[in-house]
């Protein structure tokens, strides 16, 4: 069976917390029944939370994407660069083709979102990603082993620096910025997002970047 995170640290599947993006999931639910259309759960290795060394946090699922699947970055191009860099340096393994039953597996990684829930327009509001750090706190504090978090994009760093018990100005969001907090690597990228690659804003090589930091870090620290 594939391991999964702690219930406290996961939505269920009809929370109700966020009214808008409850309203939004149903929606989609009948519109596409055969959709997830719920919470998606974090993405764990097969050996479990013991194993993870690195965390990836995302924004929120995509409509196509995740709030399809159910697993993170499944289904949308976002997770072809992710997954494919992620193997490159040895924190997954197997063959990534867009679906959760295909062969792809962490090692020794992580992935989860700021806000589980699908948001409209991909764009979750205040309130939503502070109520939703009720689930990302307890996401963070499942790995014994955590050493090193990658934010992809603005708001995943900020609200994982919150939930780390830090605020935004204590490590300013950059790509490739790097620092300390609470005992944790934290790395900052641009969101591998189609709108960020086809815009130039974010490169391969600039995303390679950023995990051969955290290699090197992971390399360091063991």
């Amino acid at each position: 069976m594939h391991p999964t995170e702690p219930d406290q640290a996961a939505p269920p599947y009809d929370c109700p917390i966020c009214s808008r993006l409850a309203a939004f999931r149903q929606e989609w639910r009948e519109r596409e029944p055969s959709w997830h259309n719920g919470p998606v759960r974090s993405f764990l290795p097969p050996e479990g939370q013991d194993s993870v060394r690195l965390l990836v946090v995302g924004l929120a699922p995509g409509v196509r994407g995740a709030n399809r699947t159910g697993r993170p970055f499944t289904g949308d191009y976002a997770g072809d660069l992710l997954y494919a860099t992620l193997k490159r340096f040895g924190f997954a393994s197997g063959e990534f083709e867009a679906r959760p039953d295909d062969s792809l597996r962490l090692v020794g990684a992580a992935i989860t979102n700021a806000v589980r829930c699908v948001p409209p327009e991909n764009k979750p509001n205040g309130q939503e990603i502070n109520d939703c750090r009720r689930f990302l706190v307890p996401t963070i504090e499942s790995f014994p082993r955590l050493s090193a978090i990658v934010t992809l994009g603005r708001i995943a760093h900020d609200s994982t620096l919150r939930a780390l018990g830090a605020k935004p100005k204590d490590a300013p969001f950059s790509h490739g910025g790097a620092h300390e907090v609470s005992g944790r690597f934290v790395v900052s990228s641009y969101h591998c997002s189609r709108y960020n690659t086809n815009t130039g804003r974010l490169t391969e090589a600039m995303f390679a970047d950023v995990f051969e930091t955290v290699a090197r870090h992971l390399g360091q620290d063991s």
